[in-house]
């Protein structure tokens, strides 16, 4: 199929579009490079434009078969700070973007979203079937665009996947591409740059969680895993299936102690302070990914201990890649 990646430079964009190309499809990349890096995208055509700027997002669309989005606003945190950049960007500019799938007759579409949808959930490990109830403006503005879906697959018959990711990690095994966040929010590249020098400490949000540890737990699932499953997802729509939410992760939590813990067995220590909680965070957030294993056939692979060694292996990559250009 040709299929376009929009936000193809980013983080899970870049893997999944190298996934694609590996099975078979052909892939064109679409970002702004707000957050993206275009030599995430090397090897591919890249347009850079905006996803909601119509004039280059029609030819675009009008050249593939099938449609990939990546190019959400996605930090909780920041969410909450700043919930108009969250509810413009994955709400109004997204409906813009949608509603242009829609006049291009594209009929296949596959949705990065998130476990953040189910707020703190009624129970864990977190099932497809547990209401949407977000606890900040990410979240929210995530389960908007999947109502959205919902009324466009009735009524438009736009067959899609909605993807409630948990926690992606880790990088590609080459160490040829992975996280490059700035600044830099998720725990485990965040805790390698402590351990390098990037940045001074790290800071450990809250250790008086309801949990054993007293510190957040998560469900941290490879990089490579997550891409995996959005070509699975892809090829199950354009064999007929029919609109799915699906939970990716591996169903099985970590602490960010016991995160720590690993990446120290890697990297070496983590220089460390406890802060207060962030607004907005659930104490523990565990797949169940039983439905996409029986849908699609896909399983998380990749252990922590690899996702840990992978994106230590690219940050350090990263780090010779910066020093060169100095």
């Amino acid at each position: 199929m040709r299929v376009l990646v929009v936000g193809g430079a980013g983080y899970i964009g870049s893997h999944t579009a190298r996934i694609l190309r590996s099975r078979g499809h052909e892939v064109l990349v679409y970002d702004n490079l707000s957050t993206g890096h275009a030599f995430l995208a090397d090897g591919f055509e890249l347009i850079q434009a905006d996803f909601a700027d119509l004039s280059r997002l029609t030819p675009a669309l009008a050249r593939v078969d099938a449609v990939m989005h990546f190019a959400a606003s996605a930090d909780a945190g920041e969410s909450v700070r700043n919930p108009r950049k969250y509810f413009e960007n994955n709400v109004r500019a997204a409906l813009t973007f949608l509603n242009a799938l829609i006049d291009s007759k594209i009929k296949h579409f596959v949705f990065s979203s998130t476990c953040a949808v189910y707020g703190v959930p009624s129970k864990m490990p977190i099932t497809e079937d547990l209401p949407r109830e977000p606890i900040n403006p990410y979240g929210s503005s995530k389960a908007c665009f999947e109502y959205a879906l919902q009324a466009y697959d009735q009524a438009y018959a736009l067959r899609f996947a909605s993807l409630r990711y948990f926690n992606a990690a880790g990088a590609d095994e080459s160490g040829d591409i992975g996280e490059l966040h700035i600044p830099e929010n998720h725990l485990i590249p965040a805790a390698l740059e402590a351990v390098a020098g990037m940045r001074p400490e790290l800071q450990v949000f809250g250790d008086d969680y309801p949990t054993p540890d007293g510190t957040c737990i998560r469900d941290y699932i490879h990089v490579n895993d997550l891409g995996e499953a959005h070509a699975l997802a892809l090829e199950y729509l354009a064999n007929q299936g029919s609109s799915i939410f699906l939970n990716l992760g591996t169903g099985r939590g970590s602490s960010v102690k016991e995160i720590l813990s690993a990446v120290e067995k890697v990297s070496g220590p983590v220089p460390r302070r406890i802060v207060a909680r962030r607004p907005g965070d659930p104490p523990m957030l565990v797949a169940d990914p039983a439905k996409a294993q029986k849908v699609l056939n896909w399983k998380a692979k990749r252990s922590l201990e690899e996702c840990v060694a992978t994106a230590w292996k690219w940050m350090q990559r990263a780090q010779s890649l910066r020093e060169a250009k100095k």
